[in-house]
């Protein structure tokens, strides 16, 4: 990557690629090499350019935005566009960079490409606290799409990765710590009972005594209990009362 940072527009309306252009044309750092349509045009056109920033646009006619990720070799930076202010896009498992809400305004494109420009992105996970009802992008064995925040119902640590235990009875991997999830988690829903373990408060059916100083947790829609630990345990009480 040089002086310039190669980018590449892909948005299905005219309109909105001919605005962003306008917009990224004020940044001496960003070079708009070509445009694409659509997911197919996209993946030749990335073939080709071979672009540092692809600005993707999420919702068009011929594919989801997020199928890019499963036809091309990602070694790009991605800034995903979006017109949907229903939901919160908050973290990204697939290089990611940041998110722009429809209409762009042009000091939040500014903080994205100020970003770009940041050494170790790549491995800088976004500092937020997530909401209940905002939604995580993840990319995981084929499987691409958002898993809401509240349909959590377990996180377990798995190395440098961590498993998500869905209330659909799905399971997702990313590579991020219990410690990282501990901080962006929203404090009234979760709680971490163990080492190894964050639960969703809102799915606890009983808790009950199981010694001194720990508890037997059992969660709907979950065979087998979870055991406090006694570190946890105190930390726990303090969400009850």
């Amino acid at each position: 990557m040089g002086d310039k940072f190669k980018a590449l527009i892909v948005d299905d309306e005219w309109l909105a690629r001919e605005g962003l252009r306008r917009l990224l044309l004020k940044f001496p750092e960003i070079d708009i090499i070509s445009e694409a349509e659509s997911v197919g045009s996209a993946v030749e056109k990335i073939k080709d350019t071979k672009p540092d920033v692809v600005f993707l646009d999420i919702q068009m006619p011929d594919d989801n935005g997020f199928a890019l990720f499963d036809r091309v070799e990602v070694d790009f930076k991605v800034i995903f566009v979006t017109a949907f202010d229903d939901f919160a896009i908050r973290a990204f498992e697939v290089n990611a960079l940041d998110y722009l809400l429809k209409p762009i305004e042009p000091a939040r494109l500014s903080q994205s490409i100020a970003r770009l420009s940041e050494k170790n992105t790549k491995n800088k996970p976004l500092k937020i606290k997530l909401g209940y009802d905002d939604c995580l992008f993840s990319s995981n064995k084929g499987c691409v799409g958002f898993v809401k925040v509240g349909s959590i119902l377990y996180i377990q640590a798995a190395g440098d990765y961590s498993e998500i235990f869905l209330s659909t009875g799905e399971k997702r991997m990313l590579l991020r710590s219990l410690k990282e999830w501990e901080e962006c988690l929203p404090d009234k829903n979760f709680a971490r009972i163990h080492r190894n373990t964050i639960i969703n408060l809102n799915y606890i059916d009983k808790i009950e005594p199981w010694s001194k100083s720990t508890f037997q947790i059992h969660l709907r829609n979950v065979a087998n209990p979870f055991t406090t630990s006694r570190q946890y345990s105190k930390e726990l009480r303090k969400k009850f009362i």
